[in-house]
């Protein structure tokens, strides 16, 4: 689940916590019975106090949101509070006016700024903002993918010159986001996507004999590394992998000979009729879902 805090509100973190946890229930993002993360996890992931996050939890476990199961951990509770429809948002409302009165905005400016916000012309493509060119290409061919909206990339320095930045949707990998935050506005959201790791399926896939020669090809250097340590890992032996680097010509030679050849999706795509090829999606799923429901809001009429 994605969550976003404001710490120049008047509205508590604590607050922003709950309120965005319950709106999760609500929505059915969060199931009855789901683990949220631990205490320390949420805090670490958000970067706020353990405090707070305990505070939050607490809060929602008063009000019979979660429920706290000694020795496992805080979970959505099976059966949902009586509450009237739309209670959750309207609170978000009344929170935004408020601190909209502290500023001593009038009604009318108010009005305006909603109405500007409102009517802003969509945005019309994504902007995947990532310095490892290579990378870049196999992340942007996956949103391709799950999206309808044009997908673009670029170096961070080209977004900050504004020459991507114009109806975008920025976008970052995780490990990059606190770099790439840096050339956003902090009034514009910037889509942070998760990598998945292809250790658990890699397994069911991989030949019963360790000692077929089993491929392995891609474009990003990382991927060769990882997928090459855990292919040793599983019981295969070094001179039994025939690993190719996709930028250099001629990277398919000997992967024909080959039981298995394991890729990235891109890759993959390219491997089509040399052998058996595993292609394995560099994005986590949980973030691709979050890509196309951000797309579908944001295409979504105000007016449907």
């Amino acid at each position: 689940m994605q969550l976003w805090f404001s710490r120049r509100s008047d509205v508590s973190l604590r607050e922003q916590l709950a309120t965005q946890i319950v709106l999760g229930i609500l929505s059915g993002e969060l199931t009855p019975g789901q683990r949220l993360p631990s205490t320390r996890e949420m805090a670490r992931r958000f970067r706020l106090h353990a405090n707070t996050v305990s505070a939050g939890y607490r809060q929602l476990e008063q009000n019979n949101w979660l429920e706290s199961r000694k020795g496992s951990g805080v979970y959505v509770r099976e059966q949902k509070p009586v509450v009237p429809s739309g209670i959750a948002l309207d609170q978000l409302v009344a929170d935004f006016f408020r601190s909209a009165r502290s500023l001593n905005a009038s009604l009318a400016e108010i009005r305006a700024s909603l109405r500007y916000w409102l009517e802003l012309q969509p945005p019309d493509h994504f902007v995947l903002i990532e310095p490892d060119a290579n990378l870049a290409r196999i992340i942007v061919s996956e949103m391709r993918k799950v999206v309808t909206l044009p997908v673009q990339n670029c170096a961070p320095d080209h977004f900050e010159r504004g020459e991507f930045a114009h109806g975008a949707i920025p976008v970052a990998l995780s490990f990059s986001a606190k770099a790439v935050r840096k050339v956003v506005s902090d009034h514009v959201d910037l889509l942070t996507l998760q990598l998945c790791s292809a250790g658990e399926s890699l397994a069911r896939h991989l030949p019963s004999s360790r000692n077929a020669m089993v491929g392995v090809a891609s474009g990003w250097l990382p991927f060769l590394k990882h997928a090459r340590t855990m292919l040793i890992a599983a019981g295969f032996h070094s001179d039994s992998l025939v690993v190719r680097d996709a930028n250099r010509p001629g990277w398919r030679r000997g992967l024909q000979e080959t039981a298995a050849i394991v890729t990235d999706s891109l890759t993959g795509e390219m491997a089509h009729g040399i052998g058996r090829v595993f292609s394995f999606p560099l994005v986590a799923e949980s973030s691709l879902r979050e890509l196309r429901d951000y797309e579908q809001f944001a295409r979504t009429p105000l007016d449907s």
